[in-house]
């Protein structure tokens, strides 16, 4: 494949992976009543972990003792990015929207951006601020549906609860990523990680299995495991390697802003799938975060 061509389809995919990562925010709200969370999570993860380490497995042949030696890290990192992140978002799911997941999950690289100023002293100048005010004004304007003035009354709808934690889980595990160097590929770091990830969500999902077994209701069937690898392979597997393609074609600066692309293709997808409304406060809340994040990655002024 030629310079251009290779070009040419990482921008294509700058429009396309998105849509990959809004499958999942689909698959949260379809999985109450078909599967449970952990089990869907650990399935995910346990086929998108193998896709990962099938193409590498002699680079993780190699590092197996390094891995070794820093195994709490990788599972740490499982569990902040599997486990929170994979099946706490599941249980959002159940009672929060698709696009409301899409719209608070897009505040992580906001915090990710904060946080990295904090802890690893990287850049934050008063123009990040200001988008960091914004986009956190777009979260909260959606999750209180608009209604400002009634703040203190506002009842969250619990799924908004979870996704929120889940996005502070995102950030630690990002900028966890950052803090911690390692020698493995992003591939091969990615399927050990999920390793790390499908070891701490084993033990939720015997304890998930045992209750529905317990209560008489079906663990898994054909549709909760067409859920499972819907997951695995479109936000998952199919996803990190497209990022993966366009960091190297395009460069991580022009590729990190249209991940915020998610909540209008997620905005789109839920309407035309799910059926779910659209109002008023999801297109100002969504204005504000998209404008906050464009700050927020603007270079430093002179």
């Amino acid at each position: 494949m030629s310079v251009i061509s290779r070009r040419q389809l990482a921008i294509a995919l700058l429009f396309i992976t998105p849509a990959f990562w809004s499958v999942n925010y689909l698959v949260a709200r379809s999985a109450p009543g078909v599967i449970g969370p952990h089990l869907l999570a650990l399935l995910r993860w346990s086929v998108a972990g193998l896709l990962f380490a099938v193409p590498v497995w002699g680079e993780l042949v190699r590092h197996r003792r390094q891995i070794l030696r820093e195994w709490r890290r990788y599972l740490l990192l499982g569990a902040l990015g599997m486990w929170i992140c994979g099946a706490w978002v599941y249980i959002g799911g159940q009672t929060t929207t698709a696009l409301n997941i899409a719209l608070i999950y897009a505040l992580s690289p906001v915090l990710i951006a904060l946080v990295s100023a904090v802890w690893l002293k990287e850049a934050f100048h008063r123009v990040q601020g200001v988008g960091v005010a914004l986009a956190l004004a777009g979260v909260v304007h959606v999750i209180v549906q608009g209604r400002w003035m009634s703040l203190a009354s506002v009842a969250w709808a619990p799924g908004d609860a979870w996704i929120v934690c889940a996005t502070l889980s995102w950030t630690l595990y990002s900028v966890l990523l950052r803090r911690w160097h390692s020698p493995l590929t992003p591939m091969a770091r990615l399927a050990a990680i999920s390793v790390g990830g499908v070891v701490v969500l084993l033990p939720f999902t015997v304890w998930e299995v045992a209750q529905a077994a317990a209560a008489g209701a079906p663990v898994l069937t054909l549709q909760g495991l067409g859920l499972a690898l819907a997951a695995a392979v479109v936000p998952g597997f199919a996803a990190y390697l497209a990022y993966s393609v366009m960091q190297r074609e395009l460069g991580a600066a022009r590729v990190g802003v249209v991940i915020y692309l998610g909540p209008l293709y997620a905005a789109g997808l839920a309407w035309l799938v799910l059926g779910e409304s659209l109002h008023g406060f999801h297109a100002f809340g969504g204005a504000l975060v998209l404008l906050g994040i464009y700050l927020v990655n603007r270079p430093a002024p002179r």
